[in-house]
């Protein structure tokens, strides 16, 4: 009988047994960021629950039985959302703990939200020792389901491969650095600023199962050599994945020799998982205004296309491929090279961070100071950016702080027809 087949009491117990140790300040700051991720703003299902304090484990009741018949039906998602739902209302940890057995009893192994649940159920009982358990042995050890690719933009086509590797385990997005200095490409400047990437990756937890994405970069110098069947081996023996997934066109290993039905091969010989998806595809038909020579174009949504989008100032269009509105971070720390007057801010554009639009004037515009939201108007231009600011208490109030780096955000509907003072 292996580890995982375990009874999770039984597991609990043997190891509690060999772990005496305290825990670690910064375990218990690293738990308290994960429930904060793994708490949930919205009912998973209207399924009623018992009121009295029964065993929750008679599985005649309503969420039982509706997880029962949605397992049957080969439903699991729908089954480990109505579990999730039965372990947040559980009144006591062994009713909580009974629950993932339940699941785990019925062959549908628990994900990381469901776990998250359990766990802080565990943290609010004080039981720290069963919950350092619980962790390592159901989330770190599981092993993490890597999503492939370059996620430059982080655009929805990303955020799709990260919400399959959500439903099957912890999910990580695995991208190169350094391609472009061994490639010996130009340099350019990044979709997304590397500041703001965490803040966009928070933002897909709803999506993810209430668990944020996590990201795993690899020095592409290390790894620009190896053959397809290398690349997965250092993925199993290395790296301790447990899956993958990756989209319908992905390409690996030297040369990109090897395809997406090579991934599914080499991963069934190292024992891990993968899965491929469908492309995301843009209902934009932009596709001969596109380079031609690029192989990998058949009108999916790819970074390519948000810097297509950027380039010719087309800030719906750039939206709709994020699926947010686009973030243009400018460092502030500098500010002797920028200039001010009544309302306007300028700064040179070798203060911005990632990537502007092309050069013109963006209404609809706000900067984010605290998560409060300043309107303005953005003019781009060969040298520099400038801000202009519908109220000059938001203008004093940018230029009167020690910021060292300031958000812009391009498209804000509801501020249409307003003018500048």
């Amino acid at each position: 009988m292996t580890k995982h087949r375990l009874g999770l009491h039984t597991r609990l117990c043997f190891h509690l047994s060999r772990t005496k140790r305290p825990l670690t300040r910064c375990f218990v700051i690293y738990l308290g960021c994960y429930f904060h991720l793994s708490r949930t703003k919205r009912p998973l299902t209207t399924c009623p629950l018992p009121s009295e304090a029964t065993s929750l484990i008679n599985h005649k009741t309503p969420c039982f039985s509706l997880a029962e018949n949605l397992i049957v039906r080969g439903l699991f998602d729908s089954a480990r959302k109505v579990i999730r739902r039965i372990i947040k209302q559980c009144p006591s940890v062994s009713e909580a703990i009974s629950a993932v057995e339940f699941s785990i009893s019925r062959g549908v192994e628990p994900d990381a939200a469901n776990y998250g649940f359990l766990i802080r159920q565990l943290v609010t009982s004080g039981e720290t020792h069963k919950t350092e358990v619980v962790y390592v042995d159901c989330i770190l050890n599981r092993g993490g389901i890597v999503a492939l690719g370059k996620f430059d933009a982080l655009h929805i086509g990303h955020r799709e491969l990260a919400i399959q590797a959500a439903k099957r385990g912890i999910p990580f997005l695995l991208s190169f650095v350094g391609m472009a200095e061994v490639l010996g490409w130009e340099p350019r400047a990044p979709i997304v600023a590397e500041c703001d990437r965490k803040r966009i990756l928070s933002s897909w937890a709803p999506y993810c199962g209430n668990v944020m994405p996590r990201e795993l970069q690899i020095d592409f110098s290390k790894v620009r050599y190896l053959t397809p069947c290398q690349f997965v081996e250092k993925l199993s023996k290395e790296l301790g994945v447990r899956g993958v997934v990756a989209g319908e066109n992905y390409r690996f290993g030297y040369r990109a020799a090897g395809d997406a039905s090579d991934l599914v091969k080499l991963c069934e010989e190292y024992g891990l998982e993968a899965y491929i998806i469908n492309s995301v595809m843009d209902t934009n038909q932009i596709s001969g205004a596109l380079n031609s020579n690029d192989g990998k174009e058949r009108g999916q949504v790819s970074s390519t296309r948000v810097r297509y989008a950027l380039d010719k100032g087309d800030m719906k269009y750039v939206s709709e491929l994020l699926g947010r509105n686009h973030r243009l971070v400018l460092m502030m720390e500098d500010q002797e090279r920028f200039t001010s007057e009544r309302n306007r801010l300028s700064a040179p554009k070798s203060c911005l961070l990632n990537l502007a639009p092309k050069e013109g004037l963006y209404e609809n515009c706000s900067v984010l100071i605290d998560k409060n939201d300043m309107p303005c108007r953005v003019i781009v231009d060969t040298t520099d950016i400038h801000l202009e600011f519908y109220e000059v208490a938001n203008f004093s109030c940018v230029t009167s702080q020690d910021l060292k780096i300031l958000g812009i955000e391009f498209g804000s509907p509801e501020l249409d027809g307003v003018q500048i003072l």
